[in-house]
């Protein structure tokens, strides 16, 4: 096990029992959380980041069965199996302790008939077997490390006398309430304004660098993911299809897959009259797919695509790609020219 990482999931296999049969929902995916560093999980609604993540804290609901694979955590320098853990372990003693997670809508994460105070309290004399004093004095200061303004008042609010942002806000703060060493943020920026979203990233990213967080970002906005990962991690229908540094997904993209990703960012300087979506829809995982399960939405598919799954095929040592195009055998596939104009601009405006 490489010893710069602190999370490591290794074909991870999940299944969920429904009543119109089995939904194979994850199919042996791979990801490397480095420490102090932040990884983004991308792709489409359905694709299984929000799922594998699950996995990782045992907040999986009750249909779901995990067929294989290990998710190893890097526990007092030594890495243990978290999949061997029981629900009840997890919660005393990886959950807040050392995982925390961050979900996409903050009222449904708050209690609405608790103030902020004691839901930021709760968890401190729950784990850390402290004072109330001294979790309401860790509680301001995470409020005002978390920027909430007035943190001696604001302690005594309910959930709906605080805006969007702020709920938000206490959210991260009752995530980093026992000190944990990987923050898991589900979608935070979803339900917010574009300039709340950008306050939200930034405050993530501050306290990451303050307090040596390692961070995994659940996202489908790419524009997210260009502002604060160090690497990307590409999913489709239960699968890592493609994975690199952030400017190798960004700056050389080789998977159909990512390509249209990137071609439905809206850009003012496009070429092109319409915004780009990818033509079809993914897969219904009730029904396993044969061979790579983006060929019928890839228009430079070929026969083989239609029967075997692709491997992931080593671009450089830290990008990976699962096509067939990338075989030494295959046809040379340029990506989209209007692509290729995109990227060329970004490199001009990076460089």
């Amino acid at each position: 096990m490489d010893e710069n990482l602190i999370l490591s999931v290794e074909n991870l296999d999940i299944t969920f029992k429904t009543n119109a049969g089995n939904i194979h929902a994850i199919r042996g995916v791979d990801i490397n959380l480095p420490s102090g560093k932040t990884v983004a999980i991308v792709g489409e609604s359905g694709s299984g980041k929000s799922v594998t993540m699950k996995a990782v804290t045992g907040l999986l609901d009750s249909n779901a069965v995990i067929n294989g694979g290990k998710i190893f955590y890097r526990l007092d320098e030594k890495f243990v199996d978290l999949l061997t853990f029981s629900k009840k372990d997890l919660r005393k003693n990886i959950n807040g302790k050392n995982i925390a997670m961050v979900f996409q809508d903050p009222m449904t994460s708050l209690n609405p008939t608790m103030t902020i105070g004691e839901q930021i309290m709760e968890g401190m004399l729950i784990h850390k077997k402290i004072s109330k004093d001294d979790a309401r004095d860790k509680s301001l200061e995470l409020l005002n490390l978390v920027g909430i303004t007035n943190a001696e008042n604001r302690f005594e609010n309910y959930p709906h006398q605080l805006s969007g942002g702020m709920r938000q806000r206490v959210v991260i703060a009752v995530a980093l309430a026992n000190s944990p060493k990987i923050l898991i943020c589900d979608e935070p920026t979803t339900a917010l304004d574009v300039t709340i979203q950008a306050g939200i990233l930034n405050l993530i990213s501050d306290l990451q660098k303050n307090l040596g967080l390692s961070v995994i970002y659940i996202t489908h906005d790419l524009g997210v993911v260009a502002k604060v990962a160090d690497f990307v991690n590409v999913m489709y229908a239960g699968k890592i299809i493609e994975r690199g540094t952030v400017e190798e997904i960004f700056f050389d993209p080789r998977h159909p897959y990512t390509w249209g990703l990137l071609s439905a960012m809206p850009d003012l300087e496009t070429d092109d009259a319409r915004l780009y979506s990818i033509p079809g829809s993914p897969p219904n995982l009730l029904h396993e797919p044969i061979g790579d399960a983006f060929s019928a939405r890839n228009k430079f598919a070929m026969k083989i695509d239609e029967k075997v799954e692709p491997p992931m095929f080593k671009i450089s040592e830290t990008h990976f790609a699962a096509t067939w195009l990338l075989h030494p055998d295959a046809p040379k596939v340029e990506m989209p020219v209007e692509l290729q104009k995109r990227i060329q601009r970004a490199n001009l405006v990076s460089s």
